[in-house]
């Protein structure tokens, strides 16, 4: 049950990571781009669902409260 949960939210947060990605490219942005490339990139270090969906939230997070 662990490796599937941290799969399917692997999955999301890439997913997610991807739209940063590609907005923070094309605006031009480098906050949006560098939490996309972190998105794509955190999952392969997390062993534990809750560390994953915390560090995962506080990412997503971060373009709404840092405006550059």
């Amino acid at each position: 049950m662990d490796s599937a949960s941290i799969m399917v939210w692997s999955v999301l947060f890439g997913g997610i990571g991807i739209g940063y990605f590609m907005y923070g490219k094309k605006q031009r942005a480098i906050v949006p781009f560098c939490i996309g490339l972190s998105l794509f990139v955190f999952p392969y270090f997390m062993s534990s669902v809750t560390m994953l969906l915390i560090v995962g939230i506080i990412l997503v997070a971060i373009p709404y409260f840092i405006k550059i």
